[in-house]
């Protein structure tokens, strides 16, 4: 036989392209249109409904950026269209191939109902199956015409990402708005054809099985008439069916395919246009799970659904219908899909506890899995978190994304720091749009590493971020693909059943221990770092706030514990730790309103705290330390006077002048209190920090050297930052001044002026504080640079083989070697709280206020010594997507902590982050709880959130090995349970002497309810 597999491909694909496609739509009579252009930001269906509509034309263009236009869309269906499948299709000008992130629409029938969106690959609504002819169509159309920010792939600078600097004109061209006949025959003839010749392709040009299906497709359009391919498709479907009929290999993968719609929360568009997206893309879910009752669709993110609830209540009840129908699956439990990295501890408790009790009031519905495909890597906390929120599974796909490293497993247990482990699964499709193409279903099974092993994968389908979801035709090529020769199987169903089948498949899957580190993206540790100061503020005030409540409720009996005010403050903080906000990758329009939501937030929990210390009394002046741990340590009056005080954890003392072991003194450009010498050079670096107490020098070169980084990576500027970023850098060593600005027993401080590159300013405040080895750096920048990168270095004389991070509950350590691809590809990595480096017998930490990005590398001196840096990532200048990422000022903090150990980085860390606060209050209420015992350390007390009275506190063991202790409360004692992180019971707790015992493992997190007597 001839081999004629280029004529029959390349014929088959003209006729399906230029012939098949183009008649699935049998018949078109155009609507009648009008328009009315909302002024400003979007407005309720009545107002549109009432407002003055104008005639509009096809071919013309319409809506500014970030504009909605509303479309009255009038038309009759044909009597002679009587029996047929009728539905209305229009093109709103889409662009380019994405299938989101562009114009799209939601159709409301006249009394306000929503119908279903129209989106790129979306276009229809239906009509009438079947028609009786004659009926009256009558359309009101809010239609969206958002910016295609991601055109170009992100090559070009653009100003359309906000509002105030995008301009007016109009940015679509609305082509057609029809009532159609969908020819169901050729509709069905298309996706035939469509399927065979995309496995056709992915099979082997050896393997019969693709000449097969090429000889079956050429006979099969030898049947197709040209002239008539409605009359015609039929014969043609018929001649396929052997082809499409004969079943799949017994040994065949399946891929377990779930309906999902990947809807940021905000990213590339504002919030308020998210709130939008989930009600097209939710309408459009509940008209397909009408029209296929196999079809099961899984949702993540609580707050999503809320939106919904509030603004579109007709679609919120077709989600609760669906819910209870088994086709609707929430999962995930958490409020968002938020950043992996950069949420403290206590926040991503939060996240769990409200995604997961929205589900349960609303749904009845306890998640069992966490979904997370696109967050930016993936803490090591997670595995413990996860399981104490009730979760069995965890599901993610960007760790595909490495630039350096290809992960070994789809399918496996991982291991967090404490031991704690979950089943996980990355889809091997390598992504969570999927459509089931030939392309698609052969990557999955050619990627799959359990293979010999496990059988099985997961696969998220449908078009997200304003695409519209699943569709029919993603259904309709599921079917095909159920049992088909040569591709893998494909059945639909809810993610808890493939994973019950995939543990049960496969129960000694391999183990992966530690962080999930994305080999990509590092710079989303930096990246907006007003917005991540903003996150790191709230979650302490929050804490704060709860505490001082906590204490007001138990002892002022006139006070009213904030639940719905904090519930609130709470969900906005979390809301704006959604993958694309907090990591900094959104639009511009999205940061300046994290920074103003931010600011707002930080006030109301200022006013909480401040009413609920109040409310302890007035009289004495007092200091509050919301710090876990004892302080002893300066703080200022309100009139400015440094004062030294001694202050118990969670709780507070009379502001009353303590002796500090030894005074500060300040000579020239040194500063000294006893316990660590520092000299500040002419240029403004650190020349010696002498730590008197173990007799050593800490630094290997100048400290706190400011080092200026050309940053231009290779793509996506706002989230990556790649390794030749360190091959070109300027030292920021002109110092304009270095002036004593505080020299007093307790305080003795230094000021370093520097200005640079394009008008740039950094004002830096070197300070020693009596009875403390932490040398803070207060640091204002105006920052003017672009596509650059500001790093201060700390070399110090330590030969440290790992650093150690703080991440949620606990810290991570890493090798400071890079003897394998794996740890080279670490070259800028995230932490807390502090980043500790060590070596038997001497340590030291650096301490920052509102920093996540750093690197730590070393080297061997010619001297023998080693010298091992951290360098802290302050503030970054990318200009995409937001031309004016991080311009202007930033105030910030960051310490060095010389003679550290862990405990020392971690007390410190809460310290700096916690500032002791000052205020009048009578009398000197006990602290509400006092651990003992070395490494138990309080994240959180609060009371409980069912308002029963009872106290939460949520303790973690904080060293990395095993701790014993109590808890001891302020209050009577009645009883304690361990519970989850919903606060639910599991188990009683140990009372000895009217405490809590405790006995925890390395870095394991212990929640209790505590019943008051």
């Amino acid at each position: 036989m001839h081999d004629e597999s280029r004529r029959i491909e390349e014929r088959v694909q003209r006729l399906h392209d230029q012939r098949i496609k183009s008649a699935v739509y049998a018949a078109t009579v155009p609507f009648e249109v009008e328009a009315w252009q909302a002024p400003g930001e979007p407005v309720p269906f009545e107002e549109a409904a009432a407002a003055s509509y104008e005639p509009f034309a096809m071919g013309t263009p319409w809506g500014p950026p970030w504009g909605t236009t509303w479309f009255r869309m009038r038309g009759q269906v044909p009597a002679e269209w009587a029996g047929k499948r009728v539905e209305a299709v229009i093109d709103l000008g889409f662009v380019g191939d994405w299938p989101g992130n562009q114009a799209e629409a939601l159709v409301h029938l006249t009394d306000g109902t929503p119908l279903k969106a129209v989106n790129p690959l979306n276009q229809y609504v239906a009509i009438a199956n079947p028609a009786q002819g004659g009926e009256t169509v009558d359309y009101l159309v809010e239609a969206a015409s958002n910016p295609d920010i991601l055109a170009d792939d992100f090559s070009r600078i653009t100003w359309l990402g906000d509002k105030l600097t995008a301009g007016d004109k109009p940015l679509y061209t609305f082509r057609s708005a029809d009532i159609a006949i969908l020819d169901e025959e050729v509709w069905h003839l298309d996706l035939d054809v469509q399927v065979l010749r995309e496995l056709m392709l992915e099979l082997g040009e050896h393997d019969p099985r693709r000449h097969e299906i090429a000889h079956a497709l050429d006979r099969a359009m030898d049947l197709l008439d040209l002239d008539d391919v409605s009359g015609s498709a039929a014969a043609v479907r018929e001649a396929l069916k052997p082809a499409l009929s004969k079943p799949a290999h017994a040994s065949a993968h399946t891929i377990s395919g779930v309906g999902h719609a990947h809807i940021d929360s905000a990213w590339l568009w504002p919030i308020r246009e998210t709130k939008r997206k989930t009600s097209r893309t939710f309408s459009n879910v509940t008209s397909l799970a009408d029209e296929y009752d196999d079809f099961i669709f899984a949702c993540s993110q609580a707050q999503q659904y809320e939106w919904v609830r509030d603004h579109y209540p007709k679609v919120w009840a077709r989600i609760q219908e669906s819910v209870k129908n088994g086709q609707w699956a929430p999962v995930g439990g958490m409020w968002v899909e938020s950043d992996g990295n950069l949420p403290g501890g206590e926040a991503v408790a939060r996240q769990f506890v409200h995604g997961k009790r929205f589900f349960i009031e609303h749904f009845g519905i306890e998640t069992k899995g966490v979904w997370l495909p696109d967050s930016f890597g993936y803490n090591a906390a997670y595995p413990q978190l996860a399981k104490l929120a009730g979760n069995e599974w965890f599901l993610t796909q960007k760790i595909s994304w490495n630039q350096t490293n290809t992960f070994p497993h789809h399918t496996f247990w991982w291991e967090g720091i404490d031991g704690t482990r979950i089943f996980t699964h990355f889809p091997p499709v390598d992504t969570y749009n999927a459509r089931f193409s030939g392309v698609e279903m052969s990557r999955a099974v050619r990627n799959y590493a359990e293979k010999g092993g496990a059988s099985r994968s997961l696969a998220p389908f449908g078009w997200g971020d304003g695409g519209g979801g699943p569709t029919r035709e993603i259904m309709e090529r599921a079917r095909r693909l159920a049992d088909l020769e040569g591709s893998a199987k494909v059945v639909v169903e809810h993610p808890d059943e493939f994973f019950a089948k995939a543990r049960e498949e496969y129960p000694d899957a391999p183990v992966w221990v530690g962080e999930l580190y994305l080999e990509l993206h590092r710079a989303t540790y930096t990246s907006q770092a007003r917005t991540k100061q903003g996150n790191r503020r709230s979650e302490h005030l929050l804490r704060e706030a709860e505490l001082w409540a906590t204490t007001a409720a138990l002892n002022a009996p006139a006070y009213s514990y904030p639940y719905e005010k904090l519930d609130r403050l709470w969900k906005t903080v979390l809301l704006h730790q959604f993958h694309d906000i907090l990591p900094g990758s959104s639009i511009a329009w999205v940061h300046r309103e994290a920074e103003a939501e931010y600011a707002r937030v930080a006030r109301e929990l200022h006013a909480l705290t401040a009413e609920a210390v109040s409310a302890l009394g007035a009289g004495e002046t007092r200091v509050f330390n919301t710090s876990p741990y004892g302080r002893a340590e300066v703080v200022r009056t309100a009139g400015g006077a440094p004062v030294y005080v001694q202050v118990p954890a969670n709780g507070s003392a009379p502001l009353a002048d303590c002796a500090p072991p030894q005074p500060v003194t300040v000579d020239g450009r040194v500063l000294d209190n006893g316990l660590v010498r520092v000299e500040v050079a002419e240029d403004g670096t650190l020349s010696s920090v002498r730590d008197l107490r173990a007799g050593r020098e800490v630094l290997a070169g100048p400290g706190n050297l400011l080092r200026l980084h050309t940053d231009l990576p290779n793509c996506w500027d706002a989230w990556d930052i790649d390794k030749h970023y360190k091959n070109r850098y300027t030292d920021l060593l002109d110092a304009s001044s270095v002036t004593v600005v505080e020299q007093d027993p307790l305080i003795g401080a230094i000021r370093v002026e520097r200005s640079f590159g394009k008008g740039s300013t950094i004002t830096q405040t070197i300070t020693v504080r009596a009875g403390s080895a932490r040398i803070d750096i207060e640091t204002d920048i105006d920052w003017h640079e672009t596509e650059k990168i500001l790093k201060a270095a700390f070399p110090v004389d330590i030969r440290a083989s790992h650093s150690s991070a703080e991440i949620q509950f606990g810290h991570i350590q890493r090798p400071t070697h890079t003897n394998t691809t794996w740890e080279a590809a670490r070259f800028e990595v995230s932490g807390h709280r502090w980043v500790h480096l060590g070596e038997p017998g001497y340590g030291v930490a650096v301490i920052n206020d509102s920093t996540y990005g750093h690197d730590v590398s070393r080297t061997v001196r010619e001297d023998g010594g080693t010298t091992t840096t951290v360098g802290l990532s302050l503030v970054r200048a990318p200009r995409i997507p937001d031309p004016e990422a991080d311009q202007g000022p930033h105030r910030l903090t960051y310490a060095l902590l010389p003679g550290a150990t862990i405990d020392d980085a971690v007390a410190e860390g809460y310290a700096l982050n916690l500032p002791l606060r000052v205020a009048d209050a009578a009398g000197a209420p006990a602290p509400v709880v006092s651990a003992e015992g070395e490494g138990v350390t309080v994240e959180a007390v609060k009371l409980a959130d069912d308002a029963s009275g009872d106290v939460v506190v949520r303790l973690y063991e904080s060293r990395g090995g095993r701790a014993t202790g109590t808890l001891r409360t302020g209050f009577p004692l009645a009883g304690a349970q361990v519970t989850d992180l919903l606060e639910r019971p599991l188990e009683d707790a140990e009372l000895t002497d009217g405490a809590v015992a405790l006995a925890l493992r390395p870095f394991q997190i212990l929640t209790l309810r505590l019943r008051r007597g």
